[in-house]
């Protein structure tokens, strides 16, 4: 059999089978924002668990309690910016995966992502399928580590 052809199938069942694990935790004070990404996200993964939080105030308990695998971030948040929240969050939570959203796709950004310690950086604007195909790429290498680690997702 050609193995070209099983992939897509394969990789298809694998997504399916981790969505319904997987937790994302949108933090964005705009709430048009924080609503369109969710209706994309569920889109593509209606099972997928999914919280908000307008501002840092209060995230730290909220990840405590929701124990999300991904964090999409804002950088420009009422108080304590983003970049910063990103920061404690890798500092603390090393497996998270934090994915920074911003407006303004300006090099000194995506350097202070980096620094920040940022795992991955998009721009609001993005087309809908480049959201979509992050998480999905996301969860395949989270999966590849867990498993080569403790064997379960």
């Amino acid at each position: 059999m050609n193995k070209m052809l099983l992939f897509p199938f394969t990789k298809t069942t694998e997504i399916r089978r981790l969505v319904p694990m997987c937790r994302i935790l949108i933090v964005e004070d705009n709430p048009t924002f924080r609503q369109m990404l969710k209706e994309i996200l569920y889109s593509r993964f209606p099972t997928m668990k999914i919280a908000e939080e307008p501002d840092g105030s209060e995230l730290f308990p909220r990840i405590e309690t929701f124990r999300p695998n991904i964090i999409f971030m804002d950088i420009r948040l009422p108080g304590e910016n983003g970049l910063e929240l990103t920061k404690k969050i890798k500092l603390k939570y090393q497996d998270i995966t934090v994915i920074v959203l911003t407006s303004y796709d300006l090099p000194e950004y995506r350097q202070a992502a980096r620094e920040n310690k940022a795992d991955h950086f998009v721009t609001k604007d993005s087309p809908t399928q480049d959201f979509l195909a992050l998480v999905e790429s996301i969860l395949l290498v989270k999966n590849l580590d867990t498993n080569k680690n403790r064997g379960v997702f």
